[in-house]
């Protein structure tokens, strides 16, 4: 009988599975695959928890952001109402000066006028004497004089006593 290639093809294959089947290769390559499943398993696995912290550290910083944002909010509010309240500080200040000095300029307007008014009056009692003076001194004569020194003279005595 005469073996053709095909028959060699055949009987290499038989002894090609046999070692296969021998060398336990198919349990080998479904034990490769069932660790590589395994592997990719808890990567997975991995990956899902790596997910979920990034998740909640993600909302814990969206929290703190808008806590972040309601404390800045709230440092801003505070900051207006504090310059709002320096302001009317400023203005009640300002026109509590403006006040004082109004009444500072009228008390010295009033003075002036009093120094003026005394000034005219000091001026029109001298001038008033200055004109008795004139007119007792044409009117009187040396005796009436002398008794007008002497009153003057015993009256100034009295009010120093």
């Amino acid at each position: 009988m005469e073996y053709d290639a095909t028959f060699f093809a055949f009987v290499g294959l038989v002894i090609f599975l046999a070692l296969v089947a021998y060398l336990k290769v198919p349990g080998m390559m479904a034990k490769s695959l069932d660790e590589r499943a395994e592997n990719i398993r808890e990567e997975l696995a991995e990956a899902k928890r790596l997910r979920e912290e990034a998740q909640a550290l993600l909302a814990d910083y969206q929290k703190k952001s808008k806590e972040a944002e309601a404390e800045a909010a709230a440092i801003v509010a505070v900051a207006q109402r504090e310059a709002a309240a320096l302001a009317a500080d400023a203005k009640i200040k300002t026109e509590e000066f403006v006040a004082r000095r109004n009444a500072i300029s009228e008390q010295k307007i009033k003075q002036a006028e009093t120094d003026a008014v005394n000034a005219v009056r000091a001026a029109a009692v001298d001038l008033a004497t200055a004109a008795a003076q004139t007119v007792l001194a044409k009117q009187s004569d040396a005796e009436l004089q002398a008794r007008l020194f002497q009153a003057g003279i015993s009256d100034v005595k009295t009010r120093l006593n």
